[in-house]
């Protein structure tokens, strides 16, 4: 089962998320706005990992939201991208 659903502007090919537990949103529809991705994920009980902060802000207006980790660490290389995150 499903747990996790990465944002389009997070790499496709990561190892990180390459487990059952995590969908890319490139496997279901790459050109969803933002309120699709939210309502997919509350449908789904999905927890959504983004680098954009819209998530973050839409947390604030609506209840309750799907749950999102907003990974905030600016502008950096591939390789210090995967080792913060691993």
């Amino acid at each position: 089962m499903k747990k996790y659903l990465i944002d389009v502007n997070l790499p496709y090919y990561f190892s990180l998320w390459n487990k059952e537990d995590f969908i890319h949103q490139k496997d279901i529809n790459d050109e969803w706005t933002d309120e699709q991705i939210w309502n997919y994920a509350a449908e789904n009980n999905l927890t959504i990992i983004t680098k954009a902060s819209d998530f973050s802000h839409r947390i604030i207006l609506h209840n309750p939201p799907p749950r999102i980790i907003h990974i905030r660490f600016g502008n950096v290389k591939m390789k210090e991208f995967f080792s913060i995150l691993s």
